[in-house]
């Protein structure tokens, strides 16, 4: 066999597939399987039998050979196709000499070239005949699992082949083999909706900060001592910290002392300070992460203990002590650090106080500061909002109340924003400050929901800049967030500069202030968008576990029979064929018709009233 030559008719090997010569030269041209092949370079094919073959069909061969009696006779020894085929069949023909290739091709008994084989050792076919039957197990397997999938059943052990699916769910992959043999598209919600339809996940895995590849693990960076220093004490005058029910990081807190308005922030800079471990993880997370099943916080849980107002008998904390005049402008402020005594409230439980002092004057000063604004073009939107929490796998949706403890608070916070800018141009310190442009479109000011609704739609993104600018959406010519330093990046870095300069320290150019924009502002819209998907995902949840709910819809927006309405019970949107022509703000009696949780959208219908809801 070594010494034959290619002729007219000799059977070769074409790319692992048999083929007879049909024309020689330079240039060969075969016959195989699929038709004619021209034009194709000696070195290219491997000869098995110098032929003459006439047909491929004279391959075709009833006799089986004496495999194993010749794997016997050579076992362990080496060998070429003329001999074995001999051994085998008795008689090297074309059509013995392929079905002997088969078999060398095959790889259980023989290997090699058809000029030099190899029979294998026992052991070696023992291990083959092992992977071969473990590999016919996995096929099977695959098979039934397939076969399971498509009844909509599920084994325990199933759990293996859907590897693929949860990474692809959990946006860690963008293609999953199991999708793809279903004839499935292999998107995100497809790999959630075929994960819940098997029962390998339930309604509790929500994938979304996964899939926005947030940090879930809580930070462990290390911290140091909270440093002396000189502090003004502001134990006597009495603080107050008001929060939702079940706050555990409270980082502000108001007092009056005469006319002025003390707003206390945790004094978390002290603390954390430019580009240490704790610095550099918040401003890669950029903010706490607020999901209904729990909070990641951006700095490590031991600075909220030890820092966060109220928590201990007496709190560090950087005061902002606001002169303001009967107008509701801030017309002075004083930053300072100091020691607060402070009293932590509800909402509610403010909201009982209203007429007592230093309440009532508190609500005075915010109401005469929220008129200002409103006179400088601020727009006030009061739309329904919800809390959502997850305990023990059943969620709770209640309304926040539009109390007016709320709003005490939040315009206090808003007035410290603006001094802590004003503050800090008046002495050219670089801050991260809040921008909000002007709407193109103006509208009139209306208090109906649609109104609230429409006024929404016209406001513009805020952005961050080391430019002071109008921010638009609360009539202030200048405003740089100030009063979350525990739990929003950028707050922190404010608190940095402010003690930097009190102290005399060196401050960072804007250069270093745009830098930290840019990351926190890049992180925190991540966050962002993870708490909104979690916020649906969890509503929906709700609405599986109470699949008879009914509710109101009011009807904000309207296209002829088509509506955008709100359901303030729920905090959710959606949109609606009108049976009639309705005006704005008329309240629909809703059913939920499907909640779809790996697209994250609910369909509702027009219910006929409940009486027993009432």
């Amino acid at each position: 066999m070594p010494d034959a030559k290619l002729t007219q008719g000799s059977l070769v090997l074409y790319k692992s597939r048999q083929a007879i010569v049909r024309q020689l030269g330079d240039r060969l041209e075969l016959d195989t399987v699929k038709g004619p092949v021209r034009r194709i370079r000696p070195k290219d094919v491997v000869l098995l039998h110098p032929g003459p073959v006439k047909d491929l069909g004279e391959l075709q061969t009833t006799d089986a050979g004496e495999l194993v009696t010749a794997w016997g006779l050579l076992a362990g020894e080496t060998t070429d196709l003329a001999e074995l085929t001999e051994l085998a069949f008795g008689e090297y023909t074309p059509a013995t000499a392929w079905a002997t290739w088969t078999w060398v091709a095959d790889g259980l008994y023989f290997r090699g070239t058809p000029d030099l084989i190899t029979a294998n050792t026992a052991e070696d076919i023992e291990n083959e005949k092992s992977r071969r039957d473990a590999e016919a197990a996995r096929t099977q397997a695959w098979a039934d699992f397939l076969d399971r999938t498509r009844q909509g059943a599920y084994l325990p052990e199933d759990s293996v082949f859907l590897q693929d699916v949860r990474e692809l769910a959990l946006g860690q992959q963008d293609k999953s083999r199991v999708l793809n043999a279903l004839g499935k598209a292999q998107t995100q919600e497809n790999a959630h909706a075929l994960l819940l339809e098997l029962g390998d996940w339930d309604y509790s895995i929500n994938p979304h900060p996964q899939r926005l590849d947030m940090a879930l693990s809580e930070p462990k960076a290390p911290l140091a001592a909270l440093p002396e220093e000189d502090r003004i004490d502001l134990t006597h005058l009495p603080a107050f910290a008001i929060d939702d029910e079940g706050t555990q990081d409270p980082d502000d807190a108001l007092s009056l002392e005469g006319n002025r308005l003390w707003v206390h922030i945790a004094d978390v800079a002290a603390l954390i300070t430019p580009d240490s471990p704790a610095d550099l993880e918040a401003r890669n997370r950029g903010a706490n992460l607020y999901l209904p099943e729990g909070t990641v916080h951006m700095l490590p849980r031991a600075v909220t203990e030890s820092l966060a107002l109220g928590l201990e008998p007496v709190s560090p904390a950087l005061s902002f002590g606001l002169d303001v005049d009967a107008h509701g402008q801030v017309t002075g402020c004083e930053v300072v650090p100091s020691w607060v005594r402070v009293q932590r409230l509800s909402y509610r439980e403010a909201e009982t106080r209203l007429n007592e002092q230093p309440f009532k004057q508190l609500l005075t000063l915010a109401r005469t500061s929220e008129a200002r604004r409103r006179a400088n073009g601020a727009v006030v939107i009061d739309l329904p909002e919800v809390k959502i929490q997850v305990r023990d796998g059943i969620v709770s949706i209640e309304p926040l109340l539009p109390l007016w403890s709320r709003m005490l608070v939040t315009e206090a916070m808003i007035m410290a924003g603006e001094a802590a800018a004003l503050f800090s141009l008046e002495r050219d310190i670089a801050l991260p400050y809040t921008i909000q442009d002007p709407p193109n479109d103006e509208l009139p000011e209306d208090t109906t929901l649609s109104g609230m609704y429409a006024q929404r739609r016209t406001l513009k993104r805020s952005h961050q800049s080391t430019i002071p600018g109008l921010h638009a959406g609360l009539g202030l010519d200048a405003y740089s967030r100030a009063t979350s330093p525990l739990r929003r990046y950028l707050d922190l870095v404010v608190h940095q500069q402010l003690r930097a300069y009190l102290h005399g320290t060196t401050l960072l150019d804007v250069q270093s202030v745009m830098e930290r924009m840019g990351i926190a502002e890049a992180a925190s819209g991540s966050t962002r968008q993870a708490e909104r998907l979690s916020r649906r995902h969890w509503t929906l949840v709700y609405l599986l576990q109470n699949p008879n709910w009914q509710g109101d819809g009011i009807l904000v927006k309207k296209e002829r029979l088509r509506g955008s309405v709100l359901i303030p019970e729920l905090g959710w949107e959606t949109r609606l064929h009108l049976r009639q022509d309705l005006p704005l703000n008329s309240t629909l009696n809703l059913a939920v018709r499907e909640a779809n949780l790996p697209a994250l959208d609910a369909y509702f219908r027009i219910a006929v009233p409940d009486p027993k809801r009432r």
